[in-house]
């Protein structure tokens, strides 16, 4: 039983690992083509671009992950 109750403690983890590390990407990537497109001629990215892309992806992950675990607590 408490070997059964581990596995699904390492599959929850496995899971909120995998939605953290897409909800990473997914909030890069759409950061990095809003500035290559928004501002217009010329499509360039910058350093304040790349690190706003690399907030907004932090900041994604830590959501997905909240949100993650407050749905697995209320699930208990």
């Amino acid at each position: 039983m408490i070997d059964q109750q581990q596995g699904r403690e390492q599959s929850s983890e496995v899971r909120r690992r995998s939605a953290g590390i897409a909800a990473f990407v997914a909030g890069l990537v759409v950061t990095l083509a809003f500035f290559a497109f928004w501002p217009g001629l010329p499509h360039v990215i910058d350093w304040g671009a790349i690190v706003v892309a690399v907030l907004v992806g932090a900041l994604a992950r830590w959501i997905c992950r909240s949100w993650m675990g407050k749905r697995g607590k209320g699930s208990e």
